[in-house]
């Protein structure tokens, strides 16, 4: 599912194999799959999970040179996914041996992010049977989703046919969209009130 480099790194939509698989990054025109745009190894995403045979809809993937914890890893791909609606209450996700195995990590790390999960409210733990989703953070439906996507990816072409590398694209989406919400904030920010004396400045 990934949606900088694993944090703040803009999210987009890409094509899985399934309905309700993430993925990381890949060009495609299905929904149903969420990938961290511009970074196709970025901690932000997951693969589909069809391919292993997992019960999950995901498989976590890891970028070590990221400089995010493993387990922040793992629960931002799961954030990320339920943002876009590609997990939804009652998905199970991957087992901890299955993760284990596959990505060659510490149970404990697993059982971590699991943790930090359950403590947002957003995964429960079903004795004998695994970890499964319990709440959303999804905010807009599945169509304007894609239709979203469709807006991006022609941004994305433009912006590669100026010669942009993917670090350029990143830095300059990140550079906009912090600007965007600056600007929105500050707007708010006056149509509001000042504060103290010193909120209200765009």
């Amino acid at each position: 599912m990934t949606i900088d480099k694993g944090v703040s790194s803009p999210g987009a939509v890409g094509a899985a194999s399934s309905p309700g698989a993430a993925r990381a990054a890949g060009a495609g025109s299905s929904p149903g799959a969420a990938r961290t745009a511009g970074a196709g190894s970025s901690p932000g995403a997951a693969r589909a999970a069809g391919a292993s045979g997992s019960s999950s809809p995901i498989e976590f993937r890891l970028e070590p040179a990221s400089g995010v914890p493993t387990y922040l890893q793992l629960v931002h791909q799961v954030e990320h996914a339920l943002r876009l609606g590609y997990l939804k209450p009652g998905d199970q996700l991957p087992r901890v041996r299955d993760v284990v195995g596959s990505l060659a990590i510490n149970p404990n790390t697993v059982l971590k992010a699991y943790k930090e999960l359950e403590m947002k409210g957003l995964a429960s733990g079903r004795p004998g049977q695994g970890t499964f989703v319990q709440a959303t953070l999804s905010q807009v439906a599945l169509p304007e989703l894609t239709a979203l996507r469709r807006s991006l990816s022609a941004w994305l072409t433009a912006a590669d046919g100026t010669g942009l590398d993917e670090d350029g694209v990143v830095a300059l989406f990140t550079s906009t969209l912090r600007d965007f919400y600056e600007r929105r904030g500050g707007s708010s920010a006056r149509g509001g009130g000042v504060r103290g004396g010193t909120e209200g400045a765009a």
